[in-house]
């Protein structure tokens, strides 16, 4: 049995950009930061940042182009991909992708322009691959906005 599965909450670097294959086939791709933060032997609270490469196609594209902007925190999940090319310098260049297969706004808009949010306001459901028919659904946004707060952060150091 083998699995290709990854799974990342963080912000978009870019607005998602679209093009289109075969004129009817968009795809969209975007860079998304992933942050974590760690405490040094000493006390001093460091943070590693990661940057993931995004592809989602089809109607996943449309809803990247439609509701996703610069900043925004989203869920992605899908799988590892590694493409290869000729440069114009005959070397070998390697980029390693994430194929989306899920994603979901992690915050209302609202909440990141600094407005409340409404009673009863809701988000649009994104576009989304679901494997399993059994899974119940899930809305992508909680009935509090303090829900969003990132966990904390733990007060030991690191085992190394």
């Amino acid at each position: 049995m083998y699995l290709n599965k990854v799974m990342l909450i963080g912000r978009l670097g870019v607005k998602p950009e679209i093009r289109y294959v075969k004129e009817d086939t968009p795809v969209a791709t975007f860079r998304m930061a992933t942050t974590e933060p760690y405490r040094t032997k000493e006390g001093e609270r460091r943070e590693n940042t990661e940057w993931h490469n995004i592809v989602a196609w089809r109607n996943l594209a449309k809803f990247c182009e439609t509701y996703l902007d610069k900043g925004m925190l989203v869920y992605v999940e899908g799988r590892l991909q590694t493409r290869s090319w000729q440069g114009q310098d005959n070397a070998t260049h390697y980029t390693t992708e994430i194929l989306a297969d899920t994603i979901r706004m992690m915050e209302p808009k609202s909440a990141r322009d600094g407005q409340p949010l409404t009673q009863g306001a809701s988000m649009p459901q994104p576009a989304e691959a679901q494997p399993f028919a059994d899974q119940p659904a899930q809305s992508p946004v909680a009935a509090e906005p303090s829900a969003f707060q990132p966990a904390a952060e733990p007060e030991d150091d690191l085992p190394f």
